[in-house]
């Protein structure tokens, strides 16, 4: 093995004796920070460590002290007010640089941010005298060549990543041991409210989709419900143990991308020291500077990019505002408009916004309006969709009402009666829009499935909501004057607003409605509806469907009276029953060829069908 590096090896004091006055100082972020150099420099007493800048990309790790900053020895100038910058910044000991990641290697190379000295962690030297940049390569590269004094911090637990993180002693003018352990971050506790966010979030996400990974308990609950999706990809800021979780899941492969084809591109690692052995020489993950990682261009030539952003609150008007502190390194609104545009430049990519309906505190989290609170992104217009644990709302070409309307479905259902009613002072809702406080707890979510028909044709079904108003208008308008009246049983010709959205809110203590969408999940097009509706007085449900005329012969119609079969009978019922008229032979085949016996009765032209559950049953 090339020793020769050794001839380079000091103490941390003596590589620090280097430093003069005044310097500006770049530290590696997170859990690359060289510890044993930095908590040396925050012990020092030494003349020549004091007046420092020190710059830092993200402040994440622990070796940076609040009490060194009120020294007044130190200030920190960073890009992202982590959990240090955050109680400082208003305190005047820490500046913010406002900057879009994805702009912070020109900002350097162009010197608008000097740098006379780098701290940079690093791996043990191989044979030849490489090390690795291991779990951060940020912009090290841009740093060190523009500083006057680099100094190393070798730690054998760093792992040797792949990417462009391989620097030669020959860059350093010193190399210290380092004392301190890596800095590990645990995994985040998953609450069964997370769970349910996630799971939502991941019932949009299809094959092949490329995503972005960031710490917290929304992306440490996913790969769980994304393991059974295939060919996934990632352009992530940081891989994490989630990362590591989802790809041991067989669900990515990166087979799809476009960019770094094969390989999870990322800048950052923080977890575990499992995660850290996982990344020791694994050829599928790829490290590169932010430059590349957060540029939109970049993200955008991955087709299905989906970025998923974890919110604090959303109002009405599909306004978000976002999270600080320690861990919300991506929900700057630079960072997040890096990640969004990528999404809106790559083809069938879009973006969602995670967040629980309420908060721990049980504040609602879904808001008339969120002008009080601060780190908002305002831009309505390029926000696709918001999860929470009681669905999705897809707002991509929905109008202000209609936004208003699907956020509200999945606000907290104690919070979205008071929202209904703000949203009418404001005109977001019609002064005479419906809502059903006692449906607000029902939403059946056990009725959501999806089936592929004919053609290849793929039918996501799920119950009706009142957001749904605007595509069962449509879908009336596509039927033929004979379908309506096959379904109607009268020649209905216009369907208004307040005909419609008593149709679609619908009280699920007594009415099941389902519909079928075709086309991007969370989105796509209603082209089918079913109910059932109980008697009064007979345990017994009345069913009716009907199916758009282009996908008809499918065998969706069929489908649908099974659905409504099975939950009939989940729900109690002993059987159903229906009209259809006499001319309407393709529904009479559907019934005759259901799960059960079908009685019929004629009368004034129709046929009366009873079908029980149960052989030797009567109406």
């Amino acid at each position: 093995m090339n020793q020769a590096w050794k001839e380079k090896l000091v103490t941390p004091d003596k590589a620090l004796a280097e430093i003069e006055p005044g310097m500006n100082l770049f530290l590696g972020t997170g859990a690359a920070e060289p510890r044993t150099l930095i908590k040396r420099l925050m012990g020092s007493s030494e003349p020549n460590l004091t007046d420092l800048t020190l710059i830092q990309v993200v402040s994440l790790g622990d070796a940076i002290s609040i009490e060194a900053l009120r020294s007044n020895k130190y200030r920190l100038k960073t890009f992202f007010s982590g959990w240090v910058a955050s109680e400082a910044i208003t305190a005047g000991r820490v500046d913010l640089i406002p900057s879009r990641f994805s702009a912070i290697p020109t900002l350097i190379n162009e010197r608008q941010i000097p740098v006379d000295a780098a701290l940079i962690q690093i791996s043990e030297p191989d044979e030849d005298g490489l090390c690795s940049l291991g779990i951060a390569v940020d912009v090290a590269r841009q740093v060190m060549a523009q500083a006057d004094l680099v100094i190393g911090e070798i730690n054998p637990s760093v792992p040797r990543t792949f990417g462009d993180t391989f620097v030669s002693m020959e860059e350093f003018d010193f190399v210290v041991e380092g004392l301190e352990p890596v800095l590990y971050f645990p995994c985040w506790k998953v609450d069964d409210v997370y769970d349910k966010v996630a799971a939502n979030v991941a019932s949009v996400i299809e094959d092949g989709a490329c995503l972005a990974f960031s710490p917290g308990p929304l992306f440490e609950a996913l790969p769980k419900h994304l393991a059974s999706k295939r060919h996934l990809g990632l352009h992530t800021p940081f891989v994490t143990d989630a990362v590591m979780k989802l790809t041991k899941s067989g669900a990515v492969t990166n087979r799809r991308k476009s960019k770094f084809r094969g390989k999870t591109l990322t800048s950052y690692a923080l977890g575990s020291a499992e995660l850290m052995t996982w990344l020791d020489k694994n050829p599928m993950v790829e490290f590169q500077d932010v430059g590349r990682v957060f540029h939109p261009l970049e993200i955008g030539q991955n087709s299905q990019f989906v970025a998923i952003i974890p919110a604090r609150k959303v109002d009405l008007a599909s306004r978000i505002a976002m999270h600080t502190g320690r861990w919300n390194v991506t929900s700057g609104p630079g960072q997040t408009m890096d990640f969004v545009n990528g999404a809106e430049i790559s083809r069938g990519g879009f973006n969602i916004f995670a967040l629980p309906s309420r908060n721990l505190a049980g504040e609602a989290n879904i808001r008339i309006s969120i002008e009080a609170f601060s780190n908002q992104i305002n831009f309505p217009d390029s926000v696709d969709m918001v999860a929470t644990e009681y669905g999705i709302a897809s707002l991509g070409g929905r109008s202000m009402r209609e936004r208003a309307q699907a956020l509200i479905e999945i606000a907290h259902p104690d919070d979205r009666a008071g929202l209904v009613e703000q949203a009418k002072q404001e005109k977001l809702l019609y002064p005479d829009q419906i809502f059903l406080h006692e449906s607000s707890h029902l939403y059946p979510n056990d009725v959501a499935e999806n089936h592929t028909f004919k053609n290849n044709t793929l039918v996501r079904f799920r119950a009706i909501k009142p957001s749904d108003e605007e595509g069962m208008r449509r879908l009336f308008y596509r039927f033929s004057d004979e379908a309506i009246y096959y379904r109607y049983f009268t020649p209905i010709k216009t369907m208004p607003h307040a005909k419609m959205q008593a149709y679609v809110n619908v009280d699920y203590r007594s009415v099941l409605s389902i519909v079928g969408l075709v086309g991007t999940p969370g989105q796509g097009q209603i082209i089918a509806e079913a109910r059932f509706a109980r008697h009064r007085n007979k345990p017994l449900v009345d069913v009716a469907f009907i199916v758009d005329e282009k996908y008809q012969g499918l065998g969706i119609a069929t489908h649908l009276y099974r659905m409504l079969a099975r939950l009939a009978r989940q729900r109690g019922a002993r059987g159903m029953t229906a009209d259809v008229l006499s001319s309407n032979l393709s529904m009479m085949k559907v019934f005759e060829k259901g799960d059960y016996p079908v009685q019929s009765r004629f009368e004034d032209g129709a046929h009366a069908l009873f079908i029980p559950f149960e052989p030797g049953s009567r109406e």
